[in-house]
């Protein structure tokens, strides 16, 4: 007999992955474009300089033309009832294309005191959402589609924290430089850096992460602390975009309080670049929807199972779970709990009082 072929449903899922694909690849492109158009405003320095080059992210969004646009076609000719993902992403490809996509060219970049990290969002959005979203489809805990309830708040957060990541960084850099300058010790940084390269990383985790812990405590403790920490609690669906959903207020305050001890001891700066990197990818990490257990690791460094505890609307977990590398800085300060196997059934605040939506949960502490 002729082998069948492959039904509908089984070619990129009746084309609503290659919807998801086509359009928010397409959308990315697009802003693309207007990075290398405006990079004085719409692209961050540091990064700029040191973590990618002109050539990378220009092949980058040839390719992200390519995809989007090949992603939408397929999309469109599967997807009988729903094409507006398609469309979006073909029409956002053809117009990156139409706005010079394929004709930029290097050039100097001007200084403008301040510019958005359109260029950060980009990136780190492409690569969360290429790592994370197969990994959660693979080895979902919980059942969730991509676009969950509440996908839409949590994606303005994601993009927001992106977008002014050049303001955290001033504001950071201006609280260790002009408030706790006076505290550098010539001794102590010596030392330091005196320690080889990994030391000096495994310094760094365990000193961030007992400062990060002991702020984190303080949310869950001083209640006008709590009002802030509360939108990053009504999260009722955790994923990899759900770990975004913090106030900005919050933000401010707990990286001043991880990056001052830090610039304090005085570590070099391969060691708190290492760091920044781990920080990065387990901040997203610990909220994925993935069921592995990690065997005994999970008693050595913060899995999602430990920290999806710390987010549940159980009362008897409340305020447990602080720390964000090291389940040993809970083990010191009586705040560690763990099941062997289970897992949250559902999550969020305890009484549910903060209100849905980014603006609305922006006002809500100060109410």
């Amino acid at each position: 007999m002729p082998s069948q072929p492959a039904p509908r449903a089984f070619i990129w899922g009746e084309g609503r992955i290659a919807g998801y694909v086509s359009g928010g690849l397409g959308i990315c492109v697009l802003l693309g474009v207007l990075c290398f158009r405006f990079p004085e405003w719409l692209t961050t320095p540091e990064f700029r300089a040191s973590l990618y080059s002109f050539t990378f992210v220009r092949s980058l969004l040839w390719l992200g033309i390519a995809v989007s646009f090949g992603a939408g076609v397929i999309s469109y000719m599967l997807n009988r009832k729903e094409k507006r993902l398609a469309v979006v992403g073909i029409c956002a490809s053809l117009l990156a294309v139409m706005l010079g996509a394929f004709a930029v060219r290097e050039r100097p970049v001007a200084e403008v005191p301040f510019s958005f990290g359109l260029d950060w969002f980009i990136l780190a959005f492409i690569f969360s959402m290429l790592i994370f979203v197969p990994l959660e489809k693979a080895f979902a805990q919980k059942k969730l589609q991509v676009l969950r309830p509440e996908w839409r708040t949590d994606l303005v957060y994601f993009a927001a924290s992106h977008l002014l990541i050049q303001f955290f960084l001033l504001f950071t850099n201006a609280v260790h430089v002009y408030l706790f300058g006076w505290a550098q010790s010539e001794a102590v940084t010596a030392f330091a850096l005196g320690l080889p390269v990994w030391a000096q990383f495994l310094a760094c985790v365990f000193v961030a992460d007992l400062f990060q812990a002991l702020i984190h405590r303080w949310y869950h403790e001083v209640p006008w602390m709590w009002k802030f920490h509360a939108v990053h609690h009504s999260s009722e669906h955790l994923d990899w975009l759900a770990g975004s959903r913090m106030h900005f207020i919050e933000a401010l305050l707990t990286r001043s309080a991880v990056i001052v001890p830090l610039y304090v001891i005085g570590f070099s700066q391969t060691a708190l670049d290492a760091y920044v990197v781990l920080v990065g990818v387990q901040a997203v990490f610990v909220h994925a929807n993935v069921n592995w257990n990690f065997g005994w690791l999970r008693y050595v460094i913060v899995t999602p199972r430990y920290h999806h505890w710390h987010h549940s609307d159980d009362p008897a977990h409340a305020n447990t779970n602080y720390a964000v590398h090291l389940p040993l800085i809970d083990m010191l300060f009586g705040s560690f709990k763990l099941p062997p196997t289970a897992w949250p059934e559902t999550y969020g605040v305890i009484g549910g009082d903060v209100p849905p939506g980014f603006l609305r949960q922006l006002t809500f502490p100060f109410k």
